[in-house]
């Protein structure tokens, strides 16, 4: 199984993105990277409550059973694919070393790798990319990266009952810079943290100058909103999601009074702004790199109102939203509408389906 680093290869591939809340499976078609995208294939799933929890499989039928009808509803025809994976049990880190070839490492990764990561090197896939950005000309910077195998099985395990040939696992962080990439319109510059908040978890990678300079994971999200709700007005899951979206009525005869849902939402965008926002004073407090310009926030989380506007006030930042299709050409594949609605949770899933097989 290929552990896979940033990137872009040739061949079209499905990005699939199995997140707690829902799978998304993507094609694109990059003909021309200065002229954009095409999106040929986009298919979504729900996936069942607690099926993923803290990134573990609890539900592996359910997971095999939303994936192909994601699968199926996109349209995409290659099951050649790319999953991401983050959480606890992947780590990583840039490093620096005495300069070597790319052989002589690869002959010494796990020795290597013993010193910065907290697992048995025996239990995890290892993978590294030397980056030329040491400007010591005996020593290099090497983005390291390790998972544990058993989190790398079990997305294999799933992708395979669904139907799918696994031919890369990528980096969930990793994949949003390539989303990043793709809608610029030249070669990225400065220091920018990419931020994408979905259901169980917030992915972080801050990039200098287009290479990763620091990434981390945190297990929080949206469904944090869904929870508070619950708790509020004493509701069931399912109905604490539709009042999340807006819909300010339980059932029939109860309606929700809309300060008790602001109050519960209030408190949860204070505690997951508060856990970005000290990552990333962590970056700033650990590093040489340049203060960061800007902080793009995508995911399902990162539309709940008022979240970015919070943001921006607790952390001083310049803060944007990042559309992953800002550059996708028309298609008449899909309406406009669709592909706007949509827009926000492909973070992910653009920037695994810009990669391409044989990499």
């Amino acid at each position: 199984m290929k552990f896979a680093l940033p990137g872009f290869g040739k061949k079209s591939i499905l990005g699939l993105d199995v997140g707690s809340g829902a799978v998304k499976a993507v094609e694109i078609d990059v003909k021309d990277k200065d002229k954009g995208f095409e999106v040929v294939g986009l298919g979504v799933s729900s996936m069942p409550h607690e099926a993923i929890v803290q990134g573990a499989f609890l539900n592996a039928s359910a997971i095999v059973d939303a994936i192909q009808e994601a699968v199926d509803t996109s349209g995409i025809k290659t099951r050649d694919a790319v999953v991401a994976v983050s959480g606890h049990s992947v780590i990583v880190k840039r490093v620096s070393l005495p300069r070597m070839s790319a052989e002589e490492l690869e002959s010494q990764i796990q020795w290597e790798a013993e010193q910065y990561i907290p697992f048995d090197v025996n239990e995890v896939n290892l993978e590294f990319q030397i980056l030329e950005t040491s400007e010591d000309p005996a020593q290099m910077d090497v983005l390291l990266v390790a998972a544990k195998k058993d989190l790398i099985d079990d997305y294999v395990q799933v992708m395979s009952e669904a139907g799918l040939t696994p031919v890369a696992v990528d980096v969930a962080s990793f994949a949003l810079a390539n989303t990043f990439e793709i809608n610029q319109e030249g070669a990225p510059e400065g220091v920018v943290a990419l931020v994408n908040i979905g259901a169980h978890a917030v992915n972080i990678n801050v990039l200098q100058d287009g290479v990763p300079a620091f990434t981390r994971d945190i297990t929080t999200g949206g469904n944090l909103y869904t929870q508070e709700i619950q708790k509020a007005l004493s509701i069931g899951f399912e109905d604490a999601e539709r009042v999340k979206r807006g819909d300010m009525r339980v059932d029939q005869n109860q309606a929700v009074v809309p300060q008790e849902v602001e109050n519960a939402m209030r408190a949860v965008t204070e505690s997951v702004v508060g856990e970005i926002s000290r990552s990333l004073d962590f970056f700033a407090a650990t590093t040489d790199a340049s203060r960061i310009e800007k902080v793009m926030l995508c995911g399902g989380g990162a539309q709940v109102a008022g979240l970015a506007r919070s943001f921006k006030e607790k952390s001083g930042f310049a803060v944007e939203m990042l559309d992953p299709l800002a550059r996708a050409l028309p298609t008449r594949s899909y309406s406009s509408e669709f592909l706007e609605e949509m827009a926000p949770s492909l973070g992910v899933g653009i920037g695994l389906a810009a990669r391409r097989s044989g990499f």
